[in-house]
């Protein structure tokens, strides 16, 4: 056993009464009151107190009763000097006792003594503790040598049973009381990465909606500043209200997904692909996405198309998708801006493409974005996603 094990003290809850049964304590507590009753029998039984000395067996009782009622809390409390102060009190009472003649309540005082050390002190202060009861009571024994030694052995082996006993509840209550904190933990974890999940989602949408009608009235104030028709504004104002609309139908769509109802990724992505006049293809065989893999493919692409309108306006796109064995793929392509960027292209926090890499990486998937390979124009997304 390592040192630092023999000057370990027992557990809190090993040596308080949390988690015992009621039944168990009150159990506990007949047995002490039992144990009081019979040394004060015995006592009287051997005739050591008569006349005026049963005032002093009665106080010797109180005395014996805060003395152990002290030691509990002391060894509770895991204060060692006090704890073995008091177990000198006791050794010393047993002594008194004896002094008077009453033999058979001082070896019964010495004997509690040697259980009390083993059960609730540290291993290197209990054996020192109980070997000086366990010696006092030996020497006072009337019974044979074999006999008094296997009595001696007895209290020992009865206080560490106790000891074991009550170790064994301390740490099922410990792991009790781990497992429950380990499960709020959690559950605050689980909440809070529900609530991230719920904010990474309303930020998408609104990213989308919002960042696709500031185009639109961005294009509608430069028209006014340049003096052009009214017609011309009125249809970007239309668009406008369009792609407010659009927002408001993929509000409806994340709140679907958070419930766990959403349609086909593919039925989506021919949708969103006709409405910016982007070309589709879809491959392999359509079937029902895991809620964030949908939700991931649905937020790349409108990412990726809403970056197409900001920074190459007029370019042709190119949307792929496919449906693998355990994975999904995406790709949006474009063929490179047809006219000027203009103020549009400062518009936005950047965090597009941050936001984008991080979803597929919560998903254990990976995002590819940038340039298009040498010798071809524009920007190219790519997206995969175990599903």
């Amino acid at each position: 056993m390592p040192v630092e094990s023999w000057r370990a003290w027992p557990y809190r809850e090993s040596l308080s009464d949390a988690g015992v049964p009621r039944r168990r304590i009150a159990m506990s507590q007949c047995v002490r009151f039992t144990l009081v009753v019979l040394i004060a029998w015995q006592a009287f039984q051997e005739g050591a107190f008569h006349g005026w000395g049963l005032l002093v067996l009665a106080g010797g009782l109180v005395v014996f009763a805060a003395v152990a009622r002290g030691y509990f809390r002391s060894t509770l409390d895991h204060r060692l000097l006090a704890s073995l102060g008091l177990l000198g009190l006791l050794f010393a009472l047993g002594v008194v006792v004896q002094i008077y003649g009453a033999h058979g309540p001082a070896r019964s005082l010495w004997a509690v003594g040697a259980i009390l050390a083993v059960e609730r002190l540290p291993m290197a202060y209990a054996l020192p503790g109980a070997a000086v009861h366990v010696l006092a009571y030996g020497l006072l024994s009337e019974d044979r040598t074999v006999v008094t030694a296997g009595t001696c052995l007895g209290l020992m082996l009865v206080g560490y049973a106790l000891r074991l006993d009550a170790e064994a509840r301390g740490t099922g209550f410990r792991l009790l009381a781990q497992e429950r904190a380990a499960r709020v933990a959690e559950a605050e974890s689980a909440a809070l990465a529900e609530r991230a999940r719920i904010a990474r989602e309303i930020h998408d949408v609104l990213a989308h909606s919002l960042s696709a009608q500031l185009v639109h009235l961005e294009a509608a104030r430069l028209l006014i500043e340049r003096g052009e028709s009214d017609e011309r504004i009125l249809e970007r104002v239309v668009l406008a209200r369009g792609m407010a609309r659009e927002g408001l139908a993929e509000t409806r769509q994340a709140l679907s997904a958070l419930r766990g109802e959403m349609a086909q990724v593919g039925d989506f992505l021919r949708e969103v692909a006709e409405s910016q006049g982007a070309a589709i293809e879809v491959s392999g065989v359509p079937r029902q996405l895991p809620a964030e893999a949908g939700l991931a493919v649905r937020r790349v692409v409108q990412e990726a198309l809403t970056n197409v309108r900001k920074h190459a306006p007029g370019a042709a796109v190119r949307v792929r998708f496919a449906y693998l064995d355990d994975a999904v793929e995406l790709e949006v392509r474009d063929g490179g801006a047809r006219r000027p960027a203009g103020e549009l292209a400062s518009t936005g926090s950047g965090y597009g493409l941050l936001g984008m890499r991080e979803r597929a990486e919560l998903l254990g998937g990976a995002l590819e974005a940038g340039p298009a390979e040498p010798g071809q124009e524009g920007f190219v997304v790519r997206l995969r996603v175990p599903a």
